[in-house]
């Protein structure tokens, strides 16, 4: 036991430490009371607004029995699709008190049926109101005239690492749990496939059921909603990422307006990461930016200035770290917002006006849903435009035509070719528009090439 004279000067010593008074307003335990502080109250003031999402959808599952031909010798041409349901958990924070609560998207994506329960064991049923598997996040509206407690929505550029975090939610499905830990680190990126990693990384435990849960401060505010750990058993290694709640502030405030889609701003620009070999042949200190490898004639970046070589350094004076940085910067920034960009020239800084908007429809999309007998029969195809390339994730200086989505048991699926396949020419001919397309495959050749741009990938796909 710590005598009273030795633990007061002990707490002398802590007090006038320059450690102390690092930053203000945080500070190290001084004394055994402090010590013995608890988290009782946030938890209390906080529970009501993290709720569980029970989600549940129904699929089609195919017996491998159905495509044999003896099994059918006695059976005949049964339907061969069974269905069955299936149910995933997750978690969800209330953000408005008329019932909106975000969550992920991954916890809802295709489901027919959601629900979610309070702290107290109400339950309501629910309905998407937006959701973007883009940045993993959905908005949900709960069903009811009921008043709900919303969490406050905190500005997440101020966490610090090492600043005390709390995350809520339901792991396993045992029930609304509290866990503690500090921020470990900021700006994590390359975590997932997504528009742009930038996660907020605590060793607060998280597991399978925190999805869509929430990341809260000291002061009871939503800094982060908790979507990904790295695991190798299942279960918690203290290594969890929270989306930060500056791109959920603007996620929600987008679903609360009755938008249907969750739009991106365009700049008309693509960056590369700096690495440490580029950084050195442009005399940069650090290996850090986003560098500019190509400008679109004519694009916002153009009529801003911005040049070819040159390396995005900050955006309204905060530090970008690497492109998925920089757009999340530009996302959180606004739609309709003028943005300063900081950017190293020939070594030097210089700083240049950026006016966000949503990507343009240079072309019409004419959109047509390919049919006949021929490989791409099924495919769904809209032509290229960067507002088309916006939402499908691809770069925004493609052009052409390219595979959408795909109906039911569509031929051009067995084939092999994905969402997000680029069209670039068939048999030789170059593919500019879905109307040539759909004139070329009506021709029916009958042996069909096709040259297409797959994540950046040339490739040759051929048919008979």
């Amino acid at each position: 036991m710590i005598k009273k004279a030795s633990f007061a000067l002990i707490a002398c010593l802590v007090l006038s430490s320059p450690l102390a008074y690092a930053q203000d307003a945080k500070t190290v335990p001084a004394t055994r009371e402090e010590m013995q502080l608890s988290f009782a109250p946030l938890v209390k003031q906080s529970k009501d607004s993290v709720v569980n999402v029970y989600a549940e959808r129904l699929v089609q599952r195919r017996s491998a029995l159905f495509d044999d031909p003896f099994f059918q010798q006695f059976f005949g041409q049964r339907s061969p699709n069974r269905t069955e349901k299936q149910s995933s958990l997750g978690s969800g924070v209330i953000v408005a008190a008329d019932g909106f609560v975000v969550t992920n998207n991954h916890v809802v994506d295709g489901a027919d049926d959601i629900k979610i329960a309070l702290a107290d064991g109400r339950e309501y049923p629910c309905k998407v109101v937006l959701k973007d598997a883009g940045v993993d996040l959905a908005v949900l509206k709960i069903q009811s005239k009921d008043t709900f407690t919303p969490m406050p929505i905190g500005n997440s550029d101020n966490a610090e690492v090492g600043d005390l975090v709390l995350a809520i939610g339901n792991p396993f499905g045992v029930g609304q749990t509290v866990t503690s830990g500090i921020v470990s680190a900021l700006a994590r990126n390359k975590l997932q496939s997504s528009d742009f990693s930038f996660f907020i990384q605590t060793d607060a435990s998280i597991n399978p059921g925190n999805s869509g849960g929430a990341l809260m401060n000291m002061n009871g505010e939503l800094i982060g909603i908790n979507s990904a750990i790295f695991t190798r058993g299942g279960g918690s290694n203290g290594i969890g990422f929270a989306i930060p709640s500056n791109l959920v502030r603007v996620f929600v405030k987008a679903a609360e307006s009755g938008a249907k889609t969750f739009e991106r701003p365009y700049i008309g620009a693509s960056f590369e990461p700096v690495t440490s070999d580029v950084a050195e042949a442009l005399g940069l200190p650090v290996p850090r930016g986003a560098l500019v490898t190509k400008v679109i004639k004519d694009g916002p970046s153009d009529k801003a200035g911005l040049k070819t070589g040159e390396v995005v350094v900050a955006v309204n004076g905060e530090e970008v770290e690497h492109p998925d940085a920089l757009g999340y910067r530009l996302t959180t920034a606004g739609l309709g917002q003028t943005v300063d960009l900081t950017v190293i020239d020939n070594g030097k800084k210089r700083d240049m006006n950026l006016k966000l908007s949503v990507a343009p429809e240079t072309v019409p999309r004419d959109t047509r849903t390919l049919d006949g007998n021929n490989p791409l029969a099924g495919a769904i195809v809209e032509n290229l435009s960067p507002r088309v390339a916006t939402e499908l994730h691809l770069p925004a200086d493609q052009t052409g035509v390219v595979i959408s989505d795909f109906t039911d048991n569509a031929m051009a699926v067995r084939a092999g070719f994905k969402p997000g396949d680029i069209i670039v020419a068939m048999n030789g001919q170059k593919v500019d528009s879905t109307k040539t397309l759909a004139a070329m495959l009506a021709d029916d050749p009958g042996f069909w090439s096709f040259d297409i741009n797959r994540g950046g990938q040339e490739m040759r796909q051929s048919f008979r």
